[in-house]
């Protein structure tokens, strides 16, 4: 493969909403889609129903949570294509409402994967996106509601234009711990993991998108979030509003904004349109 050619990737990719964004992206970018998932045989079959409907994905193992295999696809594409052209953070889990695991477990696992996974992706794969390159980290309209439920001192803290990413990782570990001790409410956080969490990714993309500018501002790289929607998926359910297809739509659309785009850039995205937080 020659390192000149394009390159997008979709975590998570193997079903629902990511599986959905590479089938748009096999379709409208110009270079090759690579489809990842933590499962190999679900992931290979999800390449092999798209490619039954001509398509042409290809196909690498990811575990968010496990460095190694972060690693891994790091090598493969700095070796392959010399980089990456778009990248598009889908992975993610959700405990259902019903379920009847402790909270404080809850928060752990989701808070692995949501935050620390998705910040483990970034740290090993944004130095490897290309001029004009593109990043997507999907997040969730929960995260309104979520702030709106936290302390006064904590939106504050959130919503800050200088938080760090050292100060954001340290509020994301609080809460887990406070969660453990059973203190998350008298220290003002709501009762949503998940809500937590995508605030973090959120959080996240606006610290980055700024280290970007900072580092790269002649690159013209666009670092955003986004809500796909209410989707049914296996996380939200069959009542959702959206299918996975129109959930896609807000995704490929950050993922594809032209070469020339000034904007947006360290954004929270619904419906392809800034919202403010």
């Amino acid at each position: 493969m020659s390192s000149c050619a394009r390159v997008a990737l979709v975590t998570g990719a193997n079903k629902g909403i990511g599986f959905a964004i590479v089938r748009d992206l096999c379709r409208q970018f110009t270079g090759d889609v690579i489809l990842t998932a933590r499962d190999t045989a679900r992931g290979q079959a999800a390449v092999q129903q798209l490619q039954a409907e001509g398509l042409k994905p290809r196909f690498h193992q990811l575990d968010i949570d496990d460095l190694q295999s972060i690693r891994a696809l790091r090598d493969f594409l700095l070796k392959e294509y010399g980089g990456l052209d778009v990248l598009v953070n889908n992975a993610g889990i959700a405990f259902k409402n019903v379920d009847s695991t402790p909270f404080h477990i809850q928060a752990e696992v989701t808070m692995k994967t949501n935050f620390f996974g998705t910040r483990d992706v970034c740290t090993e794969l944004l130095p490897l996106i290309k001029p004009q390159g593109r990043v997507v980290n999907v997040s969730s309209f929960v995260i309104i509601s979520s702030l709106k439920k936290c302390s006064p001192e904590l939106q504050q803290k959130f919503r800050s234009e200088t938080i760090t990413e050292e100060e954001l990782v340290g509020l994301m570990n609080k809460f887990v711990e406070d969660t453990k001790n059973g203190v998350h409410r008298k220290e003002g956080w709501p009762e949503t993991a998940y809500g937590v969490t995508k605030i973090g990714v959120t959080v996240l993309s606006r610290i980055q998108a700024r280290k970007m500018s900072e580092l790269r501002g002649g690159d013209k790289i666009l670092l955003n979030a986004c809500c796909p929607g209410w989707v049914r998926t296996d996380m939200a359910g069959p009542t959702a509003t959206k299918s996975p297809e129109e959930g896609a739509e807000t995704p490929v659309y950050l993922a594809l904004l032209p070469s020339d785009a000034e904007g947006p850039h360290g954004q929270f995205v619904s419906e392809k349109k800034v919202i403010q937080w």
